[in-house]
């Protein structure tokens, strides 16, 4: 290198500007690199330029001119591969990034229809807290504390909420809670015990109340899907799914012990603060009342109850109306089915019918003892209406069929013998 730099800036001959140019070889791109990626135009426009720029200015002779070209040759080819190595491995990386694609969640049909009908109900659910006055046995303050919890569901835009009774039985005070965690104290409207449903009403904005959408519950075929919403545990809302397991199913009122009938019955999980929460259908509508579970724990065990719709919106109207409900009723008092049964017959033994109820007046006779003490059977309904009587459960299944002031014909076994005795219904006396 030394050698030739010397020579280089020792030469006499000169050579024009033109001739240097011109003497600068063309370099055959096209032949070198036509079976491979080409070259970035700027590298190879740099290069040029710098060439020109640096010899330019030199005068050489024509056996250092040779001797410089091959040098220049070799330097610019390789310059030429490192700037076709460069831009291939670049265009390599983003080849290869182009293929890492973060995938979207993806959801199937009926998982989306679950998730919309989740969040365009849960502002209709709310949380009741039931607080019971406690007076404290040293200080003697007197103080007010939760005593239980449940769920409940905007009915319309008046404010009325509806649950279950026994969500807020023995309160001294109620609170509801709205799916934006807004807190409002609550009135008792009215309340059915043997039904086991109460409405309530707060004084919220119009704009924070979503009642809930009112759906059928007739037509309700067994395998059909249900959703039930509520606050277990005093959770935020949750979700839980499963199919209706059974229709006509028949449970006990947990005020009252009285029978309610035509339950639905589902496997979807009830636990202990979905009491009084909505079970809707596939479209989002309420099709009944979670109110009670089947399972020695307290825990769901797959076997769920709740009121059918249709029986809640009367119940639910007449509260809203008349602050009770206005149920028929004999005026009787009835043994146990199994003492009933015990003695061999089929029917509803009466035990006591008190002379100012519906069915003292029409001269239904009471189960009582002679002077000696023996006892003397009352009469036996044996059937209502034409309609066969074996059990209590089949007599409130009648009742609740009729209305107050209807007039209905009894059949009793009296004795040994059959009568038909008419008998007008009324009301209980502390509705009247």
């Amino acid at each position: 290198m030394t050698s030739m730099a010397s020579t280089i800036f020792s030469t006499t001959p000169t050579l024009s500007r033109r001739a240097v140019t011109n003497s600068i070889p063309k370099f055959p791109l096209s032949k070198s690199i036509s079976n491979s990626k080409r070259p970035n135009p700027a590298v190879v426009s740099a290069v040029r330029n710098n060439y020109n720029y640096k010899f330019l200015t030199f005068e050489l002779s024509d056996d250092s001119s040779n001797s410089l070209k091959k040098l220049l040759d070799s330097f610019f080819v390789v310059c030429t591969s490192v700037a076709l190595s460069v831009s291939l491995f670049v265009a390599d990386v983003d080849s290869a990034s182009a293929f890492v694609v973060t995938t979207p969640r993806k959801l199937q049909t009926d998982e989306l229809a679950t998730v919309r009908l989740f969040q365009e109900n849960t502002p209709s659910v709310v949380y009741i807290t039931n607080l019971a006055v406690r007076q404290d046995a040293f200080t003697l303050d007197v103080l007010e504390v939760p005593q239980g919890s449940g769920s409940g569901f905007v009915w319309d835009a008046q404010g009325h909420i509806v649950t279950n009774y026994h969500v807020i039985r023995g309160a001294s005070d109620l609170k509801v809670t709205l799916g934006d965690q807004s807190t409002y104290d609550a009135k008792v409207v009215g309340f059915d015990q043997d039904k086991d449903v109460a409405v309530l009403r707060i004084d919220a904005p119009k704009d924070k109340l979503r009642p809930i959408p009112i759906g059928v519950s007739a037509d309700l075929l067994v395998g059909q899907k249900v959703y039930a919403i509520g606050n277990p545990f005093g959770l935020d809302h949750t979700l839980t799914t499963g199919v209706i397991s059974g229709l006509r199913r028949e449970i006990s009122s947990a005020a009252t012990g009285r029978p309610i009938q035509d339950v639905i019955q589902t496997d979807a999980a009830i636990n202990p603060g979905n009491s009084g929460g909505p079970l809707l259908d596939s479209a989002g509508n309420l099709i009944g009342i979670n109110t009670a579970i089947y399972s020695p724990s307290g825990a769901s065990s797959g076997v769920g109850f709740s009121i059918p719709v249709d029986t809640v919106g009367g119940i639910v109207d007449q509260l809203v109306r008349f602050g009770k409900v206005t149920r028929p009723i004999l005026g009787i008092k009835f043994a146990p089915d199994q003492s009933v049964e015990q003695l061999g017959v089929s029917g509803v033994l009466v035990l006591d019918a008190p002379p100012n109820g519906p069915a003292g007046k029409a001269g239904l006779q009471s189960t009582k003892r002679d002077a000696y003490g023996r006892l003397i059977l009352g009469d036996i309904i044996t059937s209502i209406n034409g309609k066969k009587v074996s059990n209590g459960s089949d007599l409130y299944r009648i009742l609740d069929q009729c209305k107050v002031g209807d007039k209905i014909m009894v059949e009793v076994l009296r004795g040994d013998h059959l009568e038909k005795i008419p008998i007008i219904l009324e009301p209980k006396l502390d509705e009247s």
